[in-house]
């Protein structure tokens, strides 16, 4: 038997672990020292390895980022925090032009062994820039690594997994579910990175999902059967890559798929899916694949965002127009 522990002090155990077992782990963010980061991720952390191996950075992302990338090119591992999902854009140039290239661009001589966490996605009833899922930015990148942790045990292993990785990984953490608990069994052997789960079995139909969404598929799924369906819930955990032969293996039993993201609809992670899966799949296919997701705009005000996040009737209806093809 594990311990059970949220989700925010799992990361944090695993951030420890990582800094404890390689001196060139290094971590760095506003906030993060001292305070311990506004969600208390890092707590501690500096007290136990101190202000040079958990600095406390200026309020600068571009910067951030683009020091941590010649950290990386000289040896060390550095672990970078964006304070909010909304504030990586300032960012961005540096990860997509320089952090996610370094490898192509010399031709496999230089390695870029570097950590972006970002906070992502709404239900904490803030503003602006504070709910926001970006990942399909990051996920359209060549060369970065995109993954995201639906429990305290996978966020115990996927940070030490991406720390330990030789590309640069972008690391998103669901922040509505940083206090949820969970058992923490350290003796289960983690599943690689690049891997999704299946975490409901089921005959009828496939809710594809990750992250936030997985909880709320799974409650979803378990509303479904007491009507007599059979839903089967996958968390991808892994964006790019995508585990196509876990998510294809499952479509071709069920023969129907629904994608499950907090993000806008078009161009979202949902689409690439649907494309994969109408190419893959065709022929085992009885209806559509669809897509509930977030609607096409600005993250809303925190009164309204209800009304924009996916929640069990949007699955459940999807789910039942899926069926009655």
């Amino acid at each position: 038997m594990g311990e059970q522990m949220t989700m925010a002090r799992a990361l944090n155990a695993g951030l420890h672990r990582a800094l404890e077992a390689d001196p060139k782990v290094l971590l760095a963010g506003e906030d993060i020292g001292k305070l311990g980061g506004v969600f208390r991720i890092t707590e501690h952390l500096q007290r136990d390895f101190g202000p040079e191996r958990v600095v406390d950075s200026p309020l600068a992302e571009s910067g951030i980022v683009g020091t941590a990338l010649g950290l990386a090119l000289r040896g060390y591992r550095p672990v970078v925090e964006i304070q909010f999902d909304g504030f990586v854009y300032p960012a961005f140039d540096q990860i997509v032009s320089q952090v996610s290239r370094m490898r192509f661009r010399s031709m496999g001589r230089l390695s870029v062994p570097m950590v972006v966490r970002i906070p992502y996605g709404g239900g904490i009833g803030a503003i602006e820039h504070h709910s926001e899922s970006p990942e399909a930015y990051f996920a359209h990148t060549p060369g970065l690594v995109v993954v995201t942790p639906s429990t305290p045990l996978d966020a115990y292993w996927m940070i030490q997994q991406a720390i330990a990785h030789d590309d640069p990984v972008i690391f998103l953490e669901p922040k509505r579910r940083y206090h949820e608990k969970g058992e923490v069994d350290l003796s289960e052997p983690p599943l690689r990175l690049d891997a999704a789960r299946t975490v409901l079995t089921g005959d009828d139909v496939t809710l594809l999902t990750y992250g936030p969404m997985v909880k709320t598929c799974v409650e979803a799924a378990l509303a479904a059967s007491a009507e007599g369906r059979s839903v089967e819930v996958v968390d991808l955990r892994s964006l790019a890559p995508l585990d196509d032969a876990t998510v294809l293996a499952s479509v071709e039993r069920t023969g129907r798929a629904i994608v499950v993201h907090e993000a806008v609809r078009t161009g979202g992670i949902g689409a690439e899916l649907a494309a994969r899966i109408q190419e893959r799949c065709f022929y085992a296919l009885e209806s559509p694949v669809l897509r509930v997701t977030g609607h096409d705009l600005p993250y809303p005000p925190s009164k309204a965002e209800h009304t924009y996040l996916p929640d069990l009737d949007r699955i459940l209806d999807a789910v039942d127009r899926s069926l009655a093809h």
